[in-house]
């Protein structure tokens, strides 16, 4: 009786199975660099805006404190946008004829909100408390980026778990004292972890071990 199969069968499953491994691994390469392209998570990249606020100049140049306008990020879980009222305190009288800011003083007029885009937004099974972690001395360019550098707002990190969990493993090596928590370009005074050693205690901090705890951010 003959065979069913040629001898040529083996060679050909062989050769499937490199091509199938080397297709599979192509694949998953490419989902992986996709999914940490620009494009797809749109770090770096303009969000458009209903008015063109110029970060650089109003935290660099005129000094303003981040709180100014998001008066309740160290008092809630969440950064509230300025309303208009905000805006208005300095552009009642500073460049009140500039055409950029027509929606600001609509605004004002209607009493309708500006509708500010989202730069960042995490998904909804994640519970994220700005009010916890500015308390313990995480900084806002440690998320954000340095904004005092930036025309218009932009996101500076994916939020990615990887991101969280690079400072819940081991948070001393990014708190910094509550002073300096709105500082641009800050820099320790001597070496980053044992200084976050000791804050961590200072603040009393949650171990790794709990802040490990998926609960954390998964409620």
């Amino acid at each position: 009786m003959p065979p069913i199969f040629s001898s040529r069968s083996n060679t050909f499953v062989r050769v499937s199975i490199v091509v199938g491994l080397i297709a599979i691994t192509a694949i998953v390469g490419y989902l992986v660099w996709w999914t940490h392209s620009s494009t797809f998570n749109q770090v770096g990249v303009k969000v458009p805006q209903p008015v063109p606020f110029p970060h650089n100049f109003h935290v660099a140049v005129l000094g303003l404190n981040c709180r100014y306008c998001h008066t309740g990020v160290d008092k809630a879980a969440f950064a509230d946008l300025p309303p208009t009222e905000t805006c208005m305190s300095c552009h009642s009288q500073i460049a009140t004829n500039d055409p950029a800011l027509a929606p600001v003083r609509d605004s004002w007029k209607t009493g309708k909100p500006i509708a500010w885009n989202k730069v960042y937004q995490v998904p909804d099974y994640v519970y994220f408390n700005h009010q916890a972690h500015v308390g313990k001395g995480v900084a806002c360019e440690t998320c954000h980026g340095r904004v005092d550098q930036m025309t218009t707002a932009v996101k500076a990190n994916a939020m990615y778990m990887s991101f969280c969990v690079d400072c819940h493993r081991d948070p001393a090596q990014y708190v910094r004292p509550r002073a300096n928590v709105y500082d641009m370009g800050y820099k320790p005074d001597g070496d980053q972890h044992k200084i976050g050693e000791k804050l961590v205690k200072d603040y009393a901090i949650l171990p790794p071990t709990q802040l490990m705890n998926c609960s954390i951010c998964h409620r």
